[in-house]
């Protein structure tokens, strides 16, 4: 027979297994000050907010448990309250009146404006963001993450964007909340206009504060750094925009809208302080869509009698051989394709496409003819080169229908 202690912790071990740790919901240590709890809600709260997540039940309960937590955390007595007692212990100080209840989307207009809901029916909308980041080929061959810190809006952390150090705020008594007065003015003798204007007194806001935020001043906004992960995936083209939703310039009088980050290729340049061994062609290497293209010098001797090999360290550091065996002659100006070379075929620009697809590498080849000969060498060539000439040579005037030239005559 189970004892009556044993009985009463399976009794409430249902209870303790379903109601999650808040530290853990927020993901903080909880030693974690009151800067890190709201900055770990507005992360959350975004990431799980139904807007975001239509259809998904488990997104919009863990919305509500984040803003539960929040709730809690924020203050310093439920916190207090819940590190002694835990879950139950805040049930009971709630259930005595003494602690304020949160609407979870209430909780989420505080600190992102709007109505609690990502762009609501009629409902005001800040302007997006335009940040433009350049990256190496190499990264777009590879794929890599940059990390970037630009300056924005935030709505202040200290007041909850009220703009108040003791979150009192009145109603303007010069426009009555309107934000706005109307003013005449005389234009003529017995002639007068009506203006309407916004309210000196109060900004616009149509709100006063007796007391303003020490943090924000009473704007209700700072303004601060943030640090965002750009993740550039493998085969993107110049000019891919990376949309991060609702990052853009907080307030509390509108919904943050997007931060919007193209990205571009970095102009080339040689790495010289990599080894050896990190070493990659990529600096010569130009891309068009999926296919990539190289010039690769011959001299003439290669490119006559052939006998050569090139290898070419391709951006992720493997090889790519070029080569001619001998006889093999190379016109210049010839252009080899080397299938499955160029660059990765980006999946999100295309439907129908295949793990590890690539495009093709162009290969242009030039010759570079020799400035001059010694005297010796330039002999020796043209007698070889006239010998077979007659023999078997080809009279390009003859072949193309040129007529040859004539000498004339000056005298």
């Amino acid at each position: 027979m189970l004892s009556i202690p044993l009985l009463l912790f399976f009794c409430f071990l249902p209870f303790v297994l379903c109601t999650e740790d808040y530290y853990k919901l927020l993901a903080i240590d909880k030693h974690a000050s009151d800067r890190e709890i709201k900055k770990a809600y507005r992360t959350l709260s975004k990431k799980y907010h139904p807007d975001k997540n239509p259809g998904n039940e488990s997104a919009h309960e863990k919305f509500v448990s984040i803003a539960e937590a929040y709730d809690v955390l924020s203050e310093s007595e439920t916190r207090k309250i819940y590190d002694q007692y835990g879950h139950e212990g805040v049930k009971q100080h709630k259930q005595g009146g003494n602690a304020r209840q949160h609407d979870p989307f209430d909780l989420f207009s505080r600190f992102f404006g709007g109505s609690g809901h990502f762009g609501g029916s009629g409902q005001r909308r800040g302007q997006d963001m335009e940040v433009r980041i350049s990256v190496p080929l190499k990264d777009f061959y590879n794929g890599a993450e940059h990390e970037f810190t630009l300056s924005k809006q935030h709505v202040c952390d200290e007041c909850e964007g009220s703009g108040s150090a003791d979150g009192k705020v009145q109603t303007c008594n010069e426009c009555g909340g309107r934000g706005a007065v109307v003013r005449k003015h005389m234009l003529a003798p017995g002639i007068f206009q009506q203006v309407q204007m916004g309210c000196d007194k109060c900004g616009g806001k149509g709100q006063t504060i007796k007391t303003p935020c020490k943090v924000c001043g009473g704007s209700r906004v700072v303004r601060r750094d943030d640090t965002h992960t750009l993740t550039v995936e493998k085969g993107m083209p110049k000019g891919a925009r990376v949309v991060y939703e609702n990052e853009a310039d907080e307030s509390p009088d509108w919904v943050a809208g997007d931060l919007v980050v193209t990205i571009f290729e970095k102009e080339a340049e040689l790495d010289m302080d990599v080894g050896d061994e990190e070493r990659v062609d990529g600096t010569f290497f130009r891309r068009k869509g999926r296919d990539m293209f190289w010039k690769e010098v011959l001299s003439l001797r290669e490119a006559w009698m052939g006998d050569w090999t090139r290898n070419l360290t391709h951006l992720d550091g493997h090889i790519v051989q070029l080569k001619r065996r001998r006889g093999e002659a190379v016109q210049p100006g010839m252009v080899e394709v080397i299938k499955g070379e160029g660059m990765p075929v980006w999946m999100g620009e295309h439907d129908h496409v295949e793990i590890g697809e690539y495009g093709n590498l162009l290969v242009e080849y030039l010759v570079v003819l020799p400035d001059q000969m010694e005297s010796g060498m330039e002999k020796e060539f043209w007698a070889i080169w006239e010998k077979w000439r007659k023999k078997k040579g080809v009279d390009l005037e003859k072949d193309l229908g040129r007529v040859k030239a004539k000498v004339r005559d000056e005298l």
